[in-house]
């Protein structure tokens, strides 16, 4: 039974951070708690071929959030063919530098994943985030044990997207991966007492508005104990 594991909590508030650090995991947001945090380059949702303002606004958000003291990022970007942008991926990690960084699930939208994978370890990016190229990381657990076994230690390979306490074992004892993702989040009820249920802020399939989705403490805590005894 290992203790050389790594779990990754994906959170959007400051209470998320909170409780997966309780939880016992390794990264989250920094300014609130007291372990590494990898923050995610994004400018925008949707595909991942970028315009040259949003390149600009990435730019200028990696030099910001090294200000700040992240310990690491997250990002991808690909070309309109479903390839790995790597001129674009390699001006970034230059600004990135020297922090350690992340190709994130842009990765589960490239034409060819082995192809894309040698184009990550070429560039020099740190691990990959990804959920085999499929609906989940159970579904994609194939392409991820083949990826794995591509990689042979030169990048490392996370997997990620629908890890749950239900199947997490079989994902890590499938793969091989010794790092996951996940957000062990549960929903919880706001504390508004006046309520407009006419107004949704969003689209009609958002969240509801007054629930709220946060990582959860014993979520974490159980993901935690199923990797320690699994690997």
């Amino acid at each position: 039974m290992a203790e050389s594991f790594l779990m990754e909590v994906c959170v959007d508030s400051v209470e998320s951070a909170v409780n997966a650090e309780r939880g016992g995991l390794l990264q989250v947001v920094k300014q609130h708690v007291r372990i590494p945090v990898y923050v995610m380059i994004r400018p925008r949702g949707g595909d991942f071929l970028y315009s040259d303002q949003e390149v600009e606004v990435m730019r200028k958000d990696i030099e910001l959030v090294k200000s700040q003291g992240a310990d690491g990022l997250v990002l991808g970007a690909l070309t309109e063919d479903g390839r790995v942008d790597a001129e674009l991926c390699m001006e970034l990690l230059a600004i990135a530098r020297p922090l350690p960084v992340t190709f994130h699930r842009a990765f589960d939208m490239v034409h060819d994943p082995s192809v894309a994978l040698e184009a990550l370890i070429s560039l020099g990016f740190q691990r990959v985030l990804t959920s085999g190229c499929d609906s989940s990381a159970l579904e994609g657990l194939p392409l991820i044990k083949r990826l794995i076994d591509q990689a042979k230690g030169r990048i490392i390979i996370m997997p990620g997207g629908g890890i749950t306490e239900r199947n997490l074992q079989r994902i890590l004892e499938g793969s091989g991966a010794q790092e996951f993702h996940c957000s062990a989040r549960s929903s919880r009820d706001s504390a508004m007492k006046f309520r407009n249920t006419c107004v949704m802020m969003g689209a009609s399939f958002s969240a509801p508005e007054y629930g709220l989705k946060v990582a959860d403490v014993s979520k974490v805590r159980t993901l935690n104990a199923i990797a320690k005894n699994t690997l």
